[in-house]
């Protein structure tokens, strides 16, 4: 029967969507699909700030924006129907602080039962460029690829209400194939030139295509970005930002920006499976140029995939921001396999990130991401220490089973370093979440001395087996200048971030312990006696507790 029921729902909707109503006419069918009586918000591997979709399976982020009244909006590749990829639709949900989201009725539907509505990306036309919106100047559009079997094609659709209901543009497509890889269009306004450009991915070509257009319905295209960085066996979900330069030390703004240009790759990342890699450089409007040839990753451990950034009008008072970025919170190797599954659902969200691009030294140019702030969502600070490592302070070790989100945020400032020669090569600062009881822990660390690297290592939780859920990680991170060297993270039930040199290496991984882990502990050892130690432990506060989730839909 609930097979059957959503089926019907589906199809109705989708008729309503194509057959039956004209093109550039607002849908007004609202079909409810079948949803637990009660969401399982607390569940053992619900994350507590990080998004996941009340039910069913969840993927990419798709058109992020936010809006004049200072909503964000976040749309997602999303099955209603399972927990498994497929009919995907674009999922809705939105938040005044990127934290706590309410989930909205799902936005756009497959308009036949036989296609599929894949990422893409939405603007805010400002200026009616697109001629649908003669009396406002919020008018939103959304730029995304239809899938079927024979071809995949970029279409749009508008809305009048500030993305809450769409309706199909009569001319859709507004760029034909007849190739069933051609993907995941990403639009942005560019000034100078005054057009909108588009970066899509030719997914098993390994060519990032841009092209250009005055009104968001006529494009031409104008060149090819192609062959560089890791190939993997496609490109996806490619993003072409502005960015500003900071410095790396002061994180001081300075008189230059940059564009840069991720590119994400599934399967053959280095780790296995899906990741994202970024390119800095210039864009004229046309043509992008990598400032080398050097490839990079956004996050060094597995579960971090097309990132996507907000897009944010520049009439905007956040158009001076750093920007704004959601990324994946999983791995195409094992997301259909994952044991939340039995909670009803499938895949969450990174953290939102702030990044800007520093000159780092010998590392060169780095995308820096660090946490939106955290205050919507930060609780009482459970513990801290100013010396730790020194005489008999050398752990810190909180209990947090407490804490009703099992949710931390944890910081370690490092001062006083001398030279990475004169340290001692086990010299380190390290931290472990493990359950007392089952001995199951996440932890890692970093080696001050030596070929100074940070590890991960979710290889103790014995929740969910697969031959492709790499359990370690590392990347080799050198002290600054200066002598100092930080640390911060978010664990969040069944996921962990950490953010390496005030942002400068990231790592996000997913673990599935079979009880909740409920002690932290933090060690220093080995340090250099004019080291100085200080770290914090904060607990989270949940954003699912005071939210009553609106039923889903499915509208068109």
């Amino acid at each position: 029967m609930k097979t059957t029921i959503l089926t019907a729902i589906a199809l109705l909707t989708r008729l309503a969507n194509h057959g039956n109503i004209q093109a550039n006419t607002s849908v007004a069918l609202v079909m409810p699909l079948e949803k637990p009586s009660t969401p399982n918000y607390n569940g053992p591997y619900r994350p507590q700030i990080h998004f996941s979709p009340i039910q069913h399976f969840m993927n990419d982020p798709n058109g992020l924006f936010l809006d004049a009244e200072g909503t964000y909006h976040l749309y997602y590749q999303y099955n209603p129907t399972d927990v498994v990829a497929g009919n995907q639709h674009w999922g809705h949900a939105t938040s005044s602080d990127l934290y706590h989201w309410v989930t909205q009725p799902v936005a756009i539907s497959p308009p036949t039962l036989d296609s599929q509505v894949f990422s893409g990306s939405v603007i805010v036309d400002v200026n009616n460029t697109s001629g649908f919106f003669p009396n406002q100047t919020n008018g939103v559009v959304a730029i995304y690829t239809l899938n079927t079997p024979r071809a995949q094609v970029q279409e749009i659709a508008y809305s009048h209400d500030g993305g809450y209901t769409f309706a199909r543009y009569a001319g859709d497509p507004v760029i034909d194939s007849n190739s069933t890889q051609f993907r995941d269009p990403k639009v942005i306004w560019h000034e100078e030139t005054e057009r909108w450009v588009m970066a899509i991915a030719y997914a098993q070509e390994l060519v990032i295509g841009f092209y250009t257009s005055p009104n968001l319905k006529t494009w031409t295209h104008a060149s090819n970005f192609t062959h560089h960085g890791f190939l993997g066996l496609q490109y996806e979900c490619p993003n072409l930002i502005r960015m500003p330069v900071r410095d790396p030390r002061t994180h001081q703004l300075l008189d230059d920006s940059k564009y840069v240009l991720t590119i994400s790759i599934n399967p053959g990342a280095p780790l296995g499976g899906s990741t994202t890699q970024y390119f800095p450089g210039a864009f004229n409007g046309t043509h992008f140029t990598p400032v080398d040839s050097a490839t990079r990753l956004t996050d060094f451990a597995k579960d971090n995939y097309a990132t996507q950034f907000f897009f944010v009008p520049a009439s905007s008072d956040a158009a001076g921001s750093d920007p704004l970025s959601i990324a994946w919170a999983s791995n195409w190797q094992y997301a259909q396999a994952a044991p939340t599954a039995r909670e009803g659902w499938r895949s969450a969200m990174s953290l939102p990130r702030r990044m800007f691009l520093a000159n780092v030294s010998r590392a060169g140019w780095d995308l820096v991401s660090r946490p939106a702030d955290l205050s919507p969502v930060l609780g009482p600070r459970l513990a801290a220490r100013d010396d730790l490592g020194h005489g008999a302070e050398r752990a810190l070790t909180v209990d947090y089973s407490a804490v009703e989100s099992n949710a931390l945020y944890f910081e370690a400032n490092v001062s006083g370093l001398p030279a990475v020669a004169l340290i001692h090569p086990d010299a380190t600062l390290n931290f472990t979440f493990l359950n007392p009881t089952t001995g199951e822990s996440v932890s890692g660390g970093y080696f001050f001395g030596g070929d100074t690297p940070f590890f991960l290592d979710r290889g103790r939780t014995r929740g969910f087996e697969n031959p492709f859920f790499t359990d370690k990680f590392s990347a080799a991170v050198l002290p600054r200048e200066d002598g100092t060297w930080t640390l911060s993270g978010v664990i969040d039930r069944s996921m962990i971030e950490v953010f390496v040199d005030g942002g400068a290496y990231s790592a996000t991984a997913t673990f599935f312990p079979t009880q909740p882990l409920t002690v932290m502990r933090m060690e220093a050892a080995g340090l250099p006696p004019e080291a100085s130690v200080n770290v914090a432990i904060f607990s989270l506060l949940s954003a699912w507790t005071d939210i009553e989730p609106v039923q889903e839909f499915v509208r068109g």
